[in-house]
């Protein structure tokens, strides 16, 4: 077999097709290839896409066709597209995009290393593995400093969203075993891994195919028994499966931060139906308050769409008071787009580019003012916060605390002559606030 073959890996879109890129990373250094981030010395180059939205769609194109240019013009002598985009439309990145050499799909990135081989061979050959398939527990390479690390606790979805083609690409829901994700928890951990974010496409249905009921709070008390592990941060969790049982977890295990990400898309009933969603506004109104009674401290983030087809305009003004009422501590807003054989895109009165975005920027405009307002509710507070890094040149320390996910929400920063390793938790005071991030003094 070729050796020392350099390979660039760049991974596009969500968290969970993170989790899959980084075990590609493990698989090809395990089979001898030399990674490298410059596109300029990769002699092979693979791209983990993405497809959940048309924006996503258009970067994964994009950057498949701009490698396809440096594999004509540089060192790249392959091409290999991976991922959602690949597995959705494999047959039409070969008509379209004839740079790209082979086509790993979902279900079948453990192969990564026997492609990029018979690609190097001028063998190219695909690897699209039925979706019903399960990949997990591969030794990975972090792409996220080291400190922190998502761990994936399922594959697919069983959902039926009317917006959503996730599992046309994705499969059905499979959970990975309880033990499996235990061990590679404590192997992330030895690894220097403080902070472990569970994702999957919805969290909350953990177990449900492997164990006949949701066990996502006996995963949160398995990993909460590792040692040195600081944090356990659950996103994607649905608000018609979010039973007392989780609740009381995230409420008395003190590894799990008081923060979930609840997804929601809207709150008028009517619409809610359309999308396909379980829930209706006063379950949900309901779910938020029981959260917030036994949580007191909980920080909630969520999602909207806004634009669905037919939303009306007395629609979203809903939408707009049940963001204030709810006062998110965290929230982000997306223009409804119309995904390709899904029963949204089919639906009558799809609404105008510019109104949907109209309606975001609304939402965002709110969301903006609740922020602030709940950064200078914190003013004072003793916030517990893990060391992210340090900005060049300055001596100022940049943390999350525990109401911050990586990449989606904001910073806590601190001036510090004293260096700290990243992953060090630190009890901060905070005395300020700057738009979504806060500014605070150690005294810890």
């Amino acid at each position: 077999m070729e050796r020392q073959v350099k390979v660039l890996l760049t991974s596009l879109g969500c968290d969970k097709n993170l989790v899959d890129a980084e075990m590609m990373l493990g698989l090809l250094a395990e089979a001898g290839y030399e990674l490298t981030d410059d596109e300029e010395q990769a002699e092979a180059i693979i791209v983990n896409t993405c497809c959940f939205i048309m924006d996503a769609k258009e970067e994964s194109i994009n950057s498949l066709i701009s490698y396809g240019r440096l594999k004509e013009e540089g060192r790249c002598r392959v091409l290999i597209a991976t991922g959602c985009l690949a597995q959705r439309y494999a047959g039409e990145i070969h008509t379209e995009i004839p740079e790209v050499d082979a086509i790993v799909g979902t279900a079948s990135f453990d192969h990564i290393a026997e492609v990029l081989k018979s690609c190097l061979d001028k063998a190219p050959k695909d690897s699209l593995e039925d979706m019903s398939r399960a990949v997990y527990g591969k030794k990975r390479i972090l792409s996220t400093g080291g400190h922190y690390a998502h761990l994936k606790i399922a594959e697919g979805c069983d959902k039926r969203c009317s917006y959503c083609a996730i599992p046309s690409f994705r499969g059905h829901y499979r959970s990975v075993p309880l033990e499996v994700l235990t061990e590679e928890a404590k192997s992330l951990v030895q690894g220097g891994v403080r902070e472990l974010i569970l994702v999957a496409q919805e969290t909350t249905r953990y177990g449900i195919d492997l164990y006949g009921k949701k066990s996502l709070s006996r995963l949160l008390k398995e990993l909460s028994e590792i040692e040195e592990l600081e944090w356990i941060r659950i996103l994607y969790c649905y608000p018609e499966e979010i039973d007392d049982e989780l609740i009381e977890a995230i409420a008395t295990l003190p590894k799990v931060c008081h923060y979930l990400d609840m997804p929601l898309q809207h709150c008028e009933d009517r619409i809610l139906k359309l999308m396909g969603r379980a829930t209706r506004k006063e379950e949900i109104k309901a779910v938020i308050c029981k959260l917030r009674n036994r949580i007191p401290d909980i920080c909630l983030r969520t999602t909207l769409i806004t634009g669905f087809p037919g939303e009306t305009e007395e629609e979203f003004e809903a939408l707009c008071g049940f963001v204030k009422e709810m006062a998110f501590d965290r929230l982000g807003a997306f223009a409804y787009s119309p995904e390709e054989n899904t029963a949204a895109a089919a639906m009558p009165d799809q609404i105008d580019d510019e109104i949907k975005e109209q309606r975001r920027d609304e939402i965002m405009a709110l969301q903006q003012d609740i922020a602030y307002k709940k950064a200078e509710e914190l003013k004072g507070s003793i916030l517990e916060c893990i060391v992210e890094g340090t900005i060049p040149g300055e001596h100022v320390l940049v943390l999350r605390s525990y109401r911050d996910a990586p990449e989606v929400d904001g910073y806590v920063f601190t001036d510090t002559d004293r260096e700290y390793l990243s992953g060090s938790i630190l009890k901060l005071k905070i005395s300020g606030s700057e738009e979504y991030d806060l500014i605070g003094e150690i005294v810890q």
